[in-house]
């Protein structure tokens, strides 16, 4: 299984372009090759200031242990960026080196525009968590290089909990279920979750239908998957929820957002796809005392929540296939591995380097990383999430029960990865 993550109020990464240039891909204006590297990078930084800084260093320490490479680290806006980056491969001068996530690697991977990092990460492969180097994977090879991991998991609301007289936070749905009328009574809602079609289907109905055992695309990548009966069970639990006033009605518009929204407001008890940068504006909000992170959420079947890494990946028409692996070599070395994570608030995707956060659930978060899934990551994933997304909202509102929601879904859905093939 593989797919694409969320909050607004995170540095969760991905990425894609700026104006092009004469020089790109590693080539002078005459196409030959030179020894420049140029690498797209993103704000996976919030902090501008602080971004560039660290780049900035990223080039001198890469240009001082190999001697006579110019590395070109340039900036480009989140904005656009699949587009921007199709549009450049395209013309064939893109970056040699570009960061990707998860989703992205299908789609560049199957039009030819990436080449292996294998070679990049030889020396290192081993070290790193192997759902990291999976989510990274096409047909057995690697095209991306892991420099981070993001993650998400529970959030409680102690002040809430109290409340209602729940000394343990619920863990499971079962457990869940109990605690939501306690909840209710104390005037709370109970699980927070986020309906919007803006929001990412990784971040909210997908965990639960991975909870439940079930999955988004079939073997083969050329149906979907998620009208099965895992996938009534998981809608048919979110929908319980929901009419039953335990999931808030503010969901409906809720794009994977915290401030604003029923659980930044301690509106509702907990959340399940939650990141660190969330539980920071929780302590802020509520007081350090009433915040609890907790392990992923567990299912009938399955105890997972959503986690992914974001990687570098080497454009297959670079005139400087070497100097872009070196480049990949030496940022997933551990010295890398942990400056990247501290300066952006991410975790390591190796199991040999850990990366110390200040953060007063940095324990918390990476031990959730041991049940972070980075989802299915297949070409029209994004293009599916779209026609599910209002399918939900229609079984959430009573417009279709949950097994006729999915089924049209999955209708639509077929059609599409149909006219992909």
């Amino acid at each position: 299984m593989k797919t694409g993550f969320k909050r607004a109020t995170v540095p969760l990464a991905l990425l894609t372009l700026t104006a092009l240039t004469a020089a790109g891909c590693g080539k002078g204006g005459n196409g030959s090759e030179s020894d420049s590297v140029t690498v797209w990078m993103y704000p996976v930084i919030m902090d501008p200031k602080a971004n560039s800084a660290y780049w900035d260093g990223i080039e001198k320490g890469f240009e001082a242990a190999e001697k006579g490479v110019d590395l070109r680290v340039e900036q480009q806006p989140w904005e656009n960026r699949d587009q921007k980056l199709a549009t450049a491969f395209g013309s064939g001068k893109g970056p040699d080196v570009v960061l990707l996530g998860p989703d992205q690697i299908p789609q560049f991977q199957a039009n030819g525009a990436l080449r292996p990092v294998d070679r990049g990460i030889e020396k290192s492969r081993s070290a790193f968590r192997p759902a990291a180097l999976e989510a990274m994977t096409q047909d057995g090879k690697v095209y991306a290089a892991p420099i981070y991991h993001t993650v998400t998991s529970t959030l409680y609301n102690k002040r809430l909990l109290d409340r209602a007289g729940i000394a343990r936070p619920p863990a499971t749905w079962d457990e869940l279920k109990a605690a939501a009328p306690k909840l209710k009574r104390a005037g709370a809602a109970t699980l927070d979750y986020s309906a919007s079609n803006e929001a990412s289907l990784n971040m909210s109905f997908y965990p639960l239908l991975w909870q439940a055992g079930g999955r988004v695309f079939d073997d083969s990548g050329r149906k979907t998957a998620f009208n099965s009966p895992e996938g009534v069970e998981a809608l048919t639990f979110l929908v319980d929820l929901y009419r039953s006033g335990a999931v808030p009605r503010s969901a409906l518009t809720n794009a994977n957002l915290f401030t604003d929204h029923a659980l930044g407001r301690q509106q509702v008890a907990m959340g399940y796809t939650n990141t660190p940068a969330d539980a920071a504006l929780a302590a802020a909000a509520w007081g350090a005392e009433n915040v609890i992170v907790g392990p992923a959420l567990k299912g009938p079947r399955k105890q997972v929540g959503f986690g992914m890494p974001g990687g570098l990946g080497i454009n297959a028409r670079t005139g400087n296939p070497e100097g872009a692996e070196r480049f990949v070599a030496f940022m997933t070395e551990p010295e890398q591995i942990r400056s990247m994570g501290r300066a952006g608030g991410f975790y390591s995707p190796r199991t040999d380097v850990t990366v110390e956060h200040e953060g007063a659930f940095a324990e918390e978060f990476e031990a959730a990383l041991n049940h972070a899934f980075p989802g299915e990551p297949h070409p029209a994933a994004r293009q599916l999430m779209a026609l599910v997304s209002p399918e939900i909202q229609a079984a959430l509102t009573g417009r279709k029960t949950p097994r006729q929601a999915l089924a049209a879904a999955a209708r639509e859905g077929d059609d599409l990865l149909a006219r992909q093939r």
